[in-house]
């Protein structure tokens, strides 16, 4: 049996969306799905930006610890999952 990688992703999900197009972005790490133009927008820019400190911390999304991830979510302004 072969042993898989294990492969993390951010995913966006937008539910704003009013005027009926398929908004959809992939990317290094990241999936997006949904929203309206500025919504998808907001969520492009902010999994850029994640994976702009991931790349200055010299780590991927795999290898970041859960403190880490939220050290970089709240950097970037994004919503993290919360503490459990």
């Amino acid at each position: 049996m072969v042993a898989r990688k294990t492969k993390s992703l951010l995913l966006g999900l937008g539910f704003d969306n009013q005027d009926g197009q398929r908004r959809i972005t992939r990317g290094e790490n990241f999936r997006l799905y949904g929203g309206s133009a500025d919504t998808h927008s907001l969520m492009q820019e902010k999994a850029i930006k994640f994976n702009e400190k991931l790349k200055q911390k010299g780590k991927s999304l795999e290898e970041i610890s859960r403190p880490e991830f939220k050290e970089i979510a709240d950097k970037i302004g994004l919503n993290s999952p919360p503490d459990n």
